[in-house]
């Protein structure tokens, strides 16, 4: 229902009764919450950082707990047993950094000591961490005559933080272990359990035993569980809309699937309420904690980014993620860098997931981070931006082959002889790519036709652009032009009645600059 009253934005608040008493907007997801009690009894969530995994996990705390009035409007009201009312047991390390076992031990010791307290439990602690959690677990059960809800915040967040130093890393991930592991014995005093996370740590490695965890972060029925739908843009937001461009917002920040292209998509709510505060566009949610192991990784591994916005992997692949064995499409998928596009099951089983960018947001700000990666500094990365805007916005075409081959002609010889990336073959094109899709143009990258796939697709202020490359040794060819015109790549663009120009460029793997740039107007 549209609400045409403002109210105050949510930032920052994962406190469900400051939000629901503090005249804040908010996002009923109580539907997907009597689903979740009402199926299972352990599950497992994995969503990026900031979707509201905490906000989640505290409605869920005041559900158990029985604060009827805080639900007062909301769909599960009317149809929730408040008679029933469950002890609550929660544990988070969503703050602050463990370095190593010793610190992470610590921070377990203070969070069992703080829930014991809360729940007003009298008997002594145990004396191994293993001990008083399911110690903690038997007397709740015990003393509230009801079995007891374990709520788990980042669960694998000790880890993640020291996730490129694998010593230290294992360490954190068998004490996480030695918790998690009591899990599975508390059963007969356990009514639920959910533990939420940025990535999936496989069973064996981290729930010992725990089979009966239930992934629901690949189900349709939960994709959106977490973030805001267009719904609820247009209904729970609408007294906050006027006045800012409703097609912008869908472009720079909707598109997160976690499952088909049949599910709803959903935004980041970070980045909405925090548009909606400033009444201006940006890379929100990427400028809040981008981790800097994930740019290292992508460079250790020479990644071709154009190939980002088009990666394939199976459901394995992407569920699998371990200290000593991350897959690069894992990450990416996990941290929300790249989301579900499509889903295939070419085999009975055997389902394939082709994924890329979720919105302009994310495709801007990661290739803007990667082009030091590939050779260009943010110093001088700036200066070209503005050239290569310049050219796009004057439609000068000899302006942009000049520019292009400025921006070449810049690449440090050093740096080749020093990064590996410089030895792919794709190199030259990432930097092409990056280099536009970092100033935030609608980039496509192999855009199929009935005859096969141009390069790159740029649309920008009323014209198109194809893009065809190819490596020579040392002198032009003239092949590239040639392509896009031979097998009409141009003719799917022509109904959009725009101007299309058809660019055929080639790189000189001797020379490391464009040796042709040929442009025909079709």
């Amino acid at each position: 229902m549209a609400n045409d009253q403002r109210l105050r934005l949510p930032i920052g608040i994962q406190t469900f009764s400051e939000i629901r008493e503090g005249g804040y907007y908010y996002v009923d997801k109580t539907p997907h919450i009597e689903r979740l009690v009402h199926q299972n009894k352990y599950y497992f969530l994995s969503r990026p950082r900031r979707f509201g995994k905490s906000l989640l996990l505290d409605t869920l705390r005041c559900l158990f707990e029985g604060h009827q009035a805080l639900f007062e409007g909301l769909y599960l009201h009317d149809t929730w047993d408040w008679q029933t009312t469950h002890p609550v047991i929660r544990i988070s390390f969503a703050d602050g950094v463990v370095k190593s076992r010793e610190e992470l031990d610590a921070h377990i010791w203070h969070q069992l000591k703080v829930q014991r307290e809360q729940l007003a439990l009298p008997q002594p602690p145990a004396e191994i961490i293993s001990g008083e959690f399911s110690s903690l677990i038997r007397q709740t059960h015990a003393h509230y005559g009801q079995r007891a809800v374990v709520l788990i915040d980042e669960y694998d967040k000790p880890i993640l933080d020291n996730i490129l130093e694998p010593e230290p890393a294992r360490e954190l991930r068998e004490g996480l272990k030695n918790l998690y592991s009591v899990l599975k014995d508390a059963d007969p005093h356990l009514h639920f359990v959910l533990l939420t996370g940025v990535s999936k740590f496989s069973k064996v490695s981290l729930f010992s035993g725990l089979n009966n965890l239930r992934d629901i972060t690949l189900l349709p029925e939960y994709s959106t569980i977490c973030g805001y739908t267009d719904d609820d843009i247009d209904t729970i937001f609408a007294p906050e809309l006027p006045g800012l461009d409703r097609e912008a917002i869908r472009t720079w920040y909707n598109g997160y699937r976690w499952s088909g292209p049949e599910v709803t998509s959903v935004y980041n709510p970070f980045d909405v309420l925090l548009l909606l505060q400033n009444r201006e566009f940006g890379p929100y949610w990427f400028e809040s904690a981008t981790p800097t192991f994930l740019i290292d990784m992508l460079k250790k591994r020479g990644i071709f980014t154009p190939q980002l916005d088009r990666l394939q992997a199976k459901a394995q692949l992407l569920g699998r993620f371990d200290v000593d064995d991350i897959t690069t499409e894992g990450l990416l998928f996990q941290t929300g860098y790249i989301t579900i596009k499509d889903v295939q099951e070419p085999m009975l089983g055997y389902r394939l997931y082709t994924l890329g960018f979720p919105n302009l947001e994310v495709e801007s700000s990661l290739n803007d981070l990667l082009l030091p990666v590939l050779g260009i500094g943010h110093s001088e990365a700036q200066t070209h931006q503005l050239g290569l805007m310049d050219a796009l916005q004057q439609h000068d075409l000899a302006g942009l082959e000049t520019h292009l081959k400025a921006l070449y002609a810049g690449l440090p010889h050093d740096w080749y002889r020093n990064n590996p990336i410089a030895q792919y073959e794709g190199h030259y094109a990432s930097v092409f790519y990056s280099h536009f899709a970092a100033l935030g143009v609608q980039v496509t990258v192999e855009d199929a036709s009935h005859r096969g796939k141009v390069d790159m697709a740029v649309d920008f202020a009323g014209h198109l652009y194809l893009f065809e490359f190819k490596v020579v040794e040392q002198l032009p060819e003239g092949k590239a032009l040639e392509q896009i015109k031979q097998k009409g790549y141009a003719d799917k663009y022509r109904a959009s009645g725009k101007p299309i120009h058809l660019i055929g460029v080639e790189f000189s793997r001797e020379k490391r600059q464009i040796v042709a740039f040929d442009v025909e107007t079709a």
